[in-house]
């Protein structure tokens, strides 16, 4: 059993890790900033992801039109994971295009992206990034490993260097959580 132990020391090590780079806590407080600002503004964010980079895009969403620690006002946010959707793309122009469509569909200038990659390197999550840029969206990497390919097309990025997904995921609900609690401190004034 100390697989148990090794994985939570692992886990702390990571974050750590992440902790240890000054240049993450100014990204965060301006990425904080400029997303509170475009909730302020009526835009939205649209995220993305795959597998369980897909449940946490799910995750973000719903911590923002339902509430996270606070009553508050909805914030829009649709994470851009819904089965019918991606089923349709997925069959008629094929799995690289799921979320690239979503936001041509419903994405709109001042929106923001927050695009969820372990490897950075989904063809899906660069095309994403891709239509994003094009649109004038936002966009803002939780990315694993080097950040791969889709580090170049961010505005801002947060990589997780770490060897399996699992721990990358870990440090990257961190951010998630960390970023919905900011939006509700900036936009309610809410103290914790």
């Amino acid at each position: 059993m100390e697989f148990i132990k090794n994985n939570f020391f692992k886990s702390a090590e990571i974050i750590g890790n992440f902790l240890r780079v000054d240049s993450n806590y100014e990204k965060m407080q301006d990425v904080i900033k400029l997303i509170t600002e475009k909730h302020i503004e009526e835009y939205k964010g649209l995220v993305c992801g795959n597998g369980g980079s897909a449940t946490e895009a799910m995750h973000y969403a719903e911590e923002l039109t339902g509430r996270f620690r606070k009553d508050r006002r909805a914030l829009a946010a649709i994470s851009l994971t819904d089965v019918s959707h991606v089923t349709c793309v997925g069959n008629d122009y094929g799995f690289d295009q799921i979320f690239s469509r979503a936001i041509e569909a419903i994405g709109k200038r001042g929106d923001y992206l927050i695009a969820i990659s372990t490897s950075g390197n989904s063809m899906n999550i660069i095309k994403a990034a891709e239509m994003a840029k094009s649109m004038n969206i936002l966009t803002i990497g939780l990315l694993g490993h080097d950040g791969g390919a889709a580090k170049e097309l961010m505005d801002y990025s947060f990589i997780v260097s770490a060897e399996t997904s699992d721990r990358i995921q870990e440090v990257h609900m961190l951010i998630i959580h960390t970023m919905i609690e900011g939006i509700e401190r900036l936009m309610f004034n809410e103290n914790y």
